[in-house]
């Protein structure tokens, strides 16, 4: 087999969605909007616990993580998304494309990890309660987080390394609208198998140890739920994990039937939407589904709007005396 050199592909060009044809507008306005909608929602999330007393616990710390990691992921994917949808596909250069592909994977993994820390601190919260305080301080929550972004950039740095020193000759069309690791691969002439390898075993240890940690988790939680000797009871403390269980489902949800739908030519099309979802549609969903099924998180955005607009009247009242003043 000839080799070429890795500076041989310096372009790759992303297809998109080529079947849209006079509907390209107005998908472009989809997801402008719900481009729009994602970056705002996860911004009002970690403001609104940032700036609310009420809401300084780890379980409203690691729901900041998620949105910031939502943001993230929606910024590293979308506007380039709309770029190919408005012009029905569009290049981009290897190194972008290798960079795309290292955010997007750093955020979809980070959000795996993310999720599984919020996962064990619902336990905590439903099966030790009396250690809650204890085990779940601020300086565990911080070294967990830190110690997820230190796992995710470095394991993901290593895949960027790897691919980088691959061969890619030719052709440099990629039928997708981001720049994944599976179609990447498809464009090298260099034996794949020791980054398929790789991948393999990154994929076990930051998506399915963590599922199943989840899994457990919730095992227990269920269990010590089901203790509980009245409705009401069970029914409240369900209610502090059924956001986190909701996001969990539907987030693995879109991966697993992603990446384990049959391989089929005719299946890009549907993989194309499954992918829209999990990097599109989720990170719009998350802040809805954690605004809309908690209540403490309604009242202290009701009592940020209040303040905002007590203090909006205040500057109003006082810029009107001050302008009755200077003309009296």
């Amino acid at each position: 087999m000839q080799h070429y050199n890795f500076s041989k592909v310096t372009e790759i060009f992303l297809l998109g969605f080529q079947n849209l044809q006079s509907f390209n507008l107005c998908f472009f306005l989809l997801l402008l909007i719900i481009f729009c909608v994602s970056v705002c929602g996860n911004l009002l999330i970690i403001l609104v616990v940032s700036s609310s007393r009420s809401l300084h616990s780890p379980m409203y710390f690691f729901l900041t993580q998620l949105s910031f990691t939502d943001i993230l992921l929606s910024t590293t994917i979308v506007p380039n998304t709309l770029h190919i949808v408005l012009y029905e596909g569009s290049p981009v250069s290897f190194i972008a494309c290798l960079t795309q592909y290292y955010f997007f994977s750093a955020s979809e993994a980070l959000e795996c990890l993310v999720l599984t820390v919020m996962s064990y601190d619902r336990y905590q919260a439903i099966c030790n309660p009396l250690h809650y305080t204890m085990v779940m301080d601020l300086t565990f929550c911080v070294r967990a987080i830190l110690l997820c972004w230190l796992v995710i950039l470095a394991t993901m740095l290593m895949i960027y390394l790897t691919v980088s020193r691959l061969d890619f000759c030719g052709p440099n069309i990629i039928d997708h609208f981001f720049c994944d690791l599976e179609p990447l691969l498809e464009l090298s002439c260099s034996d794949t198998f020791a980054m398929k390898l790789e991948t393999f075993f990154l994929v076990i240890f930051l998506a399915i140890c963590p599922v199943i940690v989840i899994i457990v988790s919730y095992v227990y939680i269920i269990f010590t739920i089901l203790k509980i000797p009245s409705v009401t009871g069970r029914q409240k403390t369900f209610s502090t994990c059924s956001a986190h269980l909701s996001v969990v489902s539907l987030y693995y949800g879109s991966l697993i039937i992603t990446y384990v739908f049959p391989r089929k030519q005719n299946a890009k099309n549907v993989k194309k939407i499954l992918s829209l979802f999990y990097t599109v549609i989720t990170p719009l969903l998350n802040p809805i589904i954690y605004s809309l099924s908690n209540r403490e998180i309604k009242q202290a955005l009701k009592s940020n709007v209040r303040n905002m607009s007590g203090a909006f009247r205040f500057s109003w009242f006082l810029e009107v005396s001050l302008f009755t003043v200077k003309h009296t």
